[in-house]
């Protein structure tokens, strides 16, 4: 019986990071072809007004290799098991994480964010993700050094949520892509906003979520022993 509890516990955990290992293999799919660094591969031929910028084209660099490393830690950053039984793991990949998204993937981001497709509407939406992702990191990365650590998974839930905009926004694209009919840059300024602020959303229901119940559990700890007595029984 509390073999199989115990699996029930662990499921959403391995759930989860089997799909983030899922969709880090899909976007390495898809970043694969720049490592040939041509400047006539998908994405590349939609700037090439300035991609012979040096700037530009090392941000985006920069920006899709290191993503996809930030993208791919998070399969291992939010599992209680690894935090429990592997932290030296949790610690490694979270510091992989900050250092990547604070002086790499949010910086580079940022530079491709002002000269984004969709024009002004879009660019607005990327220049407010980035900086978001930026400080949400750092948040995260402060209240840990401070010990703080139910903060720290907060934070760390808002930065992977706005991570995680790099696979919604393509979710997006293909949906509306294939159900909607839409012109180009109108679908590009729908997706490039939704893809972050509905995960956005979703998190903070999580948060809220959580901590209502802890503050339930807190104030009424006998009915957390009740359950716990009858599972045994």
């Amino acid at each position: 019986m509390n073999a199989i509890l115990s699996y029930k516990k662990k499921l959403p955990q391995i759930i989860w990071s089997t799909l983030i290992i899922f969709f880090s293999f899909l976007m390495f799919q898809i970043t694969k072809p720049y490592s040939s660094w041509e400047w006539d591969i998908d994405f590349l031929q939609t700037k090439s007004f300035i991609i012979h910028l040096n700037y530009y084209r090392y941000s985006f660099y920069a920006h899709i290799f290191s993503s996809l490393i930030v993208l791919f830690s998070g399969a291992f950053l939010f599992s209680n098991y690894i935090l429990k039984n592997w932290s030296v793991i949790h610690r490694c990949f979270g510091k992989l994480y900050v250092v990547l998204v604070l002086f790499i993937s949010a910086p580079s981001g940022l530079v491709m964010a002002f000269h984004a497709n969709g024009g002004w509407v879009a660019k607005s939406s990327f220049l407010i993700l980035t900086p978001l992702w930026w400080w949400f990191t750092y948040k995260g990365y402060q209240t840990v050094r401070q010990k703080n650590f139910k903060a720290h998974r907060v934070w760390m839930m808002r930065s992977y949520a706005l991570t995680l905009s790099a696979i919604s926004l393509r979710l997006l694209q293909f949906i509306f892509g294939q159900f909607f009919y839409m012109e180009a840059d109108e679908q590009y300024i729908l997706v490039s906003w939704t893809s972050w602020v509905f995960n956005l959303l979703i998190v903070e229901a999580l948060i809220g979520i959580t901590s209502t119940k802890l503050k339930w559990e807190s104030k009424f700890p006998f009915d957390r022993n009740k359950q716990s007595a009858s599972q045994q029984t």
